[in-house]
This record gives C-alpha cells, structure tokens and sequence, in this order.
C-alpha cells in the first residue's frame, strides 16, 4: 500500500471516469448481455430445470454483483485501497468460469432441443447465444483485471 501503487494505472477509477476506461467500461455491456441472458432464459423452455436452474443463477448474480460494482465503483467506495483490485480481478475470473459453464450447459440443453420442440422455443434458446458474448466479455475483463491486479 506504498503511495506509488496507489498513484500508478493499477488503481480502480471512481466516479464518472468508469465510463473512460478500457476494463471497467465492459461494465456497461456486461450489464446490458447479463440482462439480456436473463431475460432469454426466464422466457424460455429448457427440457432440463437443473440447466435452466443454474443459468438463471449465473445470469441474475453476475448482473447484480455487476451492478453493485460498478455502483460502489462510481461512488468511490474503494477509496483507492489494493485489496479492491484484487476483488475486482477475482471476481471477473469467477464470473468468466460461471458464464463459461453457464453458456455451455444452455447450448447443450438447445442441441437437444432441436427435435420434439416447437419452433419458437428452440428460437428463443439460440437467443441465448448472447450467453457467449457474455462469456467474453467476462473474461476479457477478467484478463484485464488480472494485468491490473499484477501490476498493483
């Protein structure tokens, strides 16, 4: 907690300046395909509850923990401590792996979806490719966090 560290590009930004950088703007769009990812999978019919059981789990924690975030983040509630960068990185890594899970286990559920259902519901879970994006979007942020944390 040296004052160089906390002057340095490891730091986490407060207020507005969240929208301005690179990492933490992905906030924005992991909040707007979380949600979508949500909204998909509520709407849709999955043969197996336990699958659509878990990608609602991963889907509405990732989106609040990302709204608390980004909301603790704009208000500065990190004071410029270290230990956030650290919670920052380990829980994009953690949402990666979720989402990663999640994303196959709703392409699984729609593989076998594909005979025997109507073709509206097998639509509305190919809607849920948003799961990827996602997906990627979490661990871009994740690989980020990481450098970040690394150079903190």
């Amino acid at each position: 907690m040296a004052p160089a560290a906390a002057t340095g590009g490891s730091t986490l930004p407060s207020g507005f300046s969240v929208f301005t950088t690179l990492p933490d703007l992905l906030f924005i769009f992991e909040f707007i395909f979380g949600g979508l990812v949500w909204i998909l999978v509520a709407s849709s019919l999955v043969p197996w509850p336990l699958v659509q059981g878990w990608v609602m789990f991963v889907s509405v924690f990732c989106f609040v923990a990302t709204t608390t975030l980004i909301i603790l983040y704009i208000i500065g509630a990190h004071g410029g401590e270290t230990s956030w960068v650290t919670l920052d990185a380990a829980y994009h890594c953690t949402a990666a792996l979720f989402y990663l899970s999640a994303s196959v286990l709703e392409a699984l559920a729609t593989i076998t979806m594909q005979d025997g259902f109507t073709y509206r519901h097998y639509h509305e879970n190919i809607a849920a490719v948003f799961s990827y994006i996602a997906t990627l979007l979490y661990v871009v942020h994740a690989v980020f966090s990481l450098i970040r944390w690394k150079s903190s």
